[in-house]
């Protein structure tokens, strides 16, 4: 029976149409995938090459005065990209994975990015994520709308109910069918992902695959549980096109809509001006206020004395780092705000599979908000590092040709979060038995009634 139905099901013309469509959309996501990795990895070549260059540059424009040349040198901190991005590119392609900044004010240099071309970021990636949370659910409700209302209305649902010895288990037999070609071509594509892409066979990358298989039983147990209840090929087509469009556009959209209003962010245009404003000012305020603040925050530095001139380096970095604590308040809250939006992102998408399949992904393939919140703070940490190692050169005007610049390498932030299996696998499962339960029942109830 197993064969028979399989071969019924794989040589209609619409399934071959629906699986290459799939195959084809799956093929062209890892391809973009591997091009999104192979510019991060030549992104991140390049800033190792061009810090060394630019280093050695300052150093050939500015040999007197460390201080001047700390003015201009960027040292790079790159966000590790993991093979894995490459299948749920997320925010990474919006947020920068490389923060290069000077020992300047950081709140100033902290949220720049490059430019994009807005209608590039409106269209968005056709990743591996794209293609399995919108385009699986379609050709799924493609294969299974009519998949027992059919045979009922072409008048063949008689002959299969007196042959079948078990009416239920056949009906069972028709999804799991479906459900396994689909599931066979996902995990083709994952295979072939692993060899295009040079993903790790990892906990993350079976955790990847565990969510993207839960995510396709959540739509087959919504199929089966529409398919339950008795009606119409067309009424069973409406409802789940409906249900796809509720939930993979207009609940997503509308808990972005709460999301947003209920935690705005103000602060992002305020941290920019207290910024700003508590380094400027200084320039018409007494030397010796902006320095005293300064030696209460690095009381190591206090055996500097201030020069006895109009400018010191002392004086210009002091003022720098007044700009960042005048507008460390706003610069908190703004970073609190951010992570209260992913929590209640991730606390919503509980009850919505789609929402909660996209920022697992993400967050398996380090590329959602989380991790560009993290990679922020260690950019605080790094630039707190280099701040405390300069310093005492800069106050105490050490030479420029004795301080080793090859040692001034590029550093990179590696992030090893820890997996939580029962937080990314329990909701979709919920909802695989949950749907699943209740077509049972359904079919049991009104099984001789088909």
């Amino acid at each position: 029976m197993w064969t028979l139905l399989f071969q019924r099901f794989i040589r209609s013309t619409g399934v071959k149409i629906g699986l290459g469509f799939l195959l084809a959309a799956g093929l062209v996501s890892l391809l973009v995938g591997r091009q999104f990795l192979d510019r991060q990895r030549q992104n991140n070549q390049e800033v190792v090459e061009a810090q060394q260059v630019d280093l050695q540059r300052h150093v050939q424009f500015h040999p007197k005065e460390i201080g001047l040349l700390l003015y201009y040198a960027q040292f790079a901190l790159v966000n590790e990209t993991p093979a894995l991005a490459g299948l749920s590119i997320g925010q990474r392609d919006v947020n920068p994975a490389v923060q290069r900044v000077t020992i300047r004010g950081l709140e100033a240099q902290k949220y720049d990015a490059d430019l994009h071309n807005p209608t590039n970021l409106l269209l968005g990636n056709i990743d591996f994520s794209f293609v399995l949370i919108y385009l699986f659910p379609l050709v799924m409700i493609a294969f299974t709308y009519g998949a027992v209302s059919e045979e009922r209305e072409n008048g063949t649902w008689r002959i299969v109910a007196v042959q079948s010895r078990n009416l239920l288990g056949y009906i069972a037999q028709l999804f799991v069918v479906r459900a396994g070609v689909v599931l066979g071509l996902l995990l083709l594509l994952l295979g072939l992902a692993v060899g295009v892409l040079a993903i790790p066979l990892d906990v993350p990358f079976f955790l990847f695959v565990g969510t993207s298989v839960l995510y396709v039983l959540v739509w087959f147990g919504i199929c089966f549980w529409v398919a339950s209840l008795h009606l119409a090929s067309s009424t069973n087509a409406v409802l789940l096109v409906t249900a796809w469009l509720v939930l993979l556009l207009i609940i997503p959209a509308g808990l972005n809509q709460y999301v947003l209003s209920q935690y705005p962010i103000p602060e992002a245009l305020a941290t920019t001006v207290k910024q700003r404003k508590g380094y400027h000012e200084k320039w018409d305020m007494p030397q010796q206020p902006t320095v005293e603040r300064f030696y209460a925050r690095y009381p190591q530095f206090k055996h500097f004395p201030i020069p006895n001139t109009t400018f010191s380096w002392l004086w210009y970095y002091a003022m720098q780092q007044m700009g960042d604590e005048e507008s460390a308040h706003e610069s908190g809250e703004l970073g609190q705000k951010l992570q209260q939006r992913e929590s209640i992102s991730h606390r919503l998408g509980w009850v919505v599979p789609s929402v909660h399949t996209q920022l697992q992904l993400n967050d398996l393939a380090r590329s959602g908000l989380g991790n560009q919140l993290r990679f922020l703070d260690e950019t605080t940490r790094f630039h707190e590092r280099l701040r405390l190692y300069f310093y005492p050169k800069i106050f105490s005007n050490h030479p420029v040709s004795d301080e080793c610049w090859e040692r001034h390498t590029v550093e990179t932030y590696t992030e090893r979060p820890p997996l939580r299996v029962g937080h990314v696998l329990l909701p979709p499962l919920l909802f695989v038995f949950l749907f699943g339960g209740l077509g049972w029942l359904n079919f049991r109830r009104n099984l001789y009634r088909l």
